[in-house]
């Protein structure tokens, strides 16, 4: 009987957590997907134009009217976060895509070749991994140029060497399974063993890195935004927002901590979506 208890005791535990797993899942989802949406669909939003200047309604708080308060220019500052998503998302979006592909590619041809193609990627690799990321994205914008387009091609060439270590680790363990050896027998090119087999079996962990390294792109992005290597003043994108509103945090703190609570909360439901993908693969 206290068996019986105890098994019903640990199911209904188990049931509550996998209950507020998916619930948190969910949030997770729809907070994503109306961050998506206000970049694609911005006016469904807000009828506000973010770049209407009406200086008697300059550094309102928070209010109906103005639900993140106005700027010192009276601008609209929820207006201008839902309008800055389309660029700070597509900066991330760029990153991301040019750190998956790329990376991708380099690690799965390093851990199914081996040999000095292996020595070389990850020599590189280690190098890009043992310079903070934050420092050699700036070094790259400044050989590149100051631009969204290229704060995001440089947030993801610091990206790439994370997702060539995570395929290589991958491909590593999938390249000496028993299907892999039948497919060489039968004789199947290298490349086609590669394409379908090996890479379908190797992807899940670095599709979950895609959500984790998307919440990391987003946090390096709008970094380089406030330090003013992003867009332009009258563009308005989240790390940009953060930077003009610091001259007035005694006065305004809405200016600074309502779009900079926007960037953790996105980043945040991110990682928890990494997060859930990586324990669903294993």
């Amino acid at each position: 009987m206290t068996s019986l208890t105890q098994v019903t005791s640990n199911a209904g535990a188990r049931c509550k957590v996998g209950l507020a797993g998916n619930i948190g899942l969910g949030v997770a989802v729809l907070i994503v997907l109306v961050v998506v949406a206000w970049a694609i669909w911005p006016g469904l939003f807000t009828a506000t134009d973010p770049a209407a200047v009406d200086t008697a309604d300059r550094l309102q708080a928070p209010s109906g009217a103005h639900p993140f308060g106005t700027n010192q220019l009276g601008q609209d500052v929820y207006a201008r976060t839902v309008y800055a998503a389309s660029v700070t998302l597509s900066a991330a979006a760029l990153a991301v895509g040019l750190g998956f592909v790329v990376g991708s590619v380099l690690g799965l041809l390093a851990g199914y070749l081996r040999g000095w193609v292996d020595e070389v990627v990850m020599r590189i690799v280690d190098v890009f991994l043992s310079i903070p990321a934050i420092l050699l994205s700036i070094a790259i914008v400044a050989s590149l140029g100051f631009g969204i387009v290229e704060i995001g091609v440089a947030v993801g060439i610091t990206s790439m060497a994370t997702f060539a270590r995570v395929m290589r680790s991958s491909v590593l363990q999938n390249a000496q399974a028993v299907y892999v050896e039948a497919a060489l027998m039968s004789g199947a090119r290298w490349y086609t063993v590669l394409w379908r087999h090996i890479l379908p079996n190797s992807i899940t962990p670095v599709i979950s890195l895609i959500a984790l390294e998307f919440g990391v792109a987003l946090l390096a992005i709008s970094s380089l935004s406030f330090l003013g290597f992003g867009a332009p003043p009258d563009v308005p994108e989240w790390g940009a927002l953060i930077s003009a509103g610091r001259d007035y945090m005694a006065t305004a703190w809405w200016l600074t901590v309502l779009p900079g609570l926007v960037i953790a909360i996105v980043v945040l439901a991110a990682s928890y979506i990494s997060n859930r993908i990586a324990r669903a693969g294993k």
